[in-house]
């Protein structure tokens, strides 16, 4: 089974919220919330291709020194195994803007349950209540 590796960001703001973006109609899993991220490019460094997709996604600067491994995600799906790891970041530069249409919203982490994710996601929301 193909492994596909993704990297996601808890962005955390000064009031204790997590940003999640909605999936855009026309992609796979369209519809559902997920944390911002992507996938890693071959031969690409996590912290990399997550502060490539944050620019990318969110239009903001994220220094390597400002994400925190957290946990990660392993989830087989019909056609292929995730591996995602995922990092808490509290401070960037730049405004949080939806540049690839998605809808966003800055959810309290107890709040969390109430927003439907993709499977990979759903026991990181728990993590995240626990710890923030």
């Amino acid at each position: 089974m193909k492994i596909t590796l993704v990297v996601a960001c808890a962005l955390v703001d000064g009031d204790g919220r997590v940003l999640i973006a909605k999936r855009p109609e026309g992609r796979a899993l369209a519809g559902l919330w997920e944390f911002p991220g992507g996938k890693i490019d071959p031969g690409e460094k996590p912290e990399d291709a997550l502060i490539r997709e944050l620019a990318e996604e969110l239009g903001i600067d994220v220094t390597e020194s400002c994400l925190a491994p957290l946990t990660f995600a392993s989830h087989t799906y019909e056609s292929f195994h995730l591996l995602m790891p995922l990092y808490v970041c509290r401070q960037w530069h730049g405004d949080v803007a939806p540049l690839e249409g998605q809808e966003l919203a800055w959810v309290r982490p107890n709040r969390l349950a109430g927003y439907e994710m993709p499977p990979a996601d759903e026991p990181l929301k728990a993590m995240l209540r626990d710890l923030l």
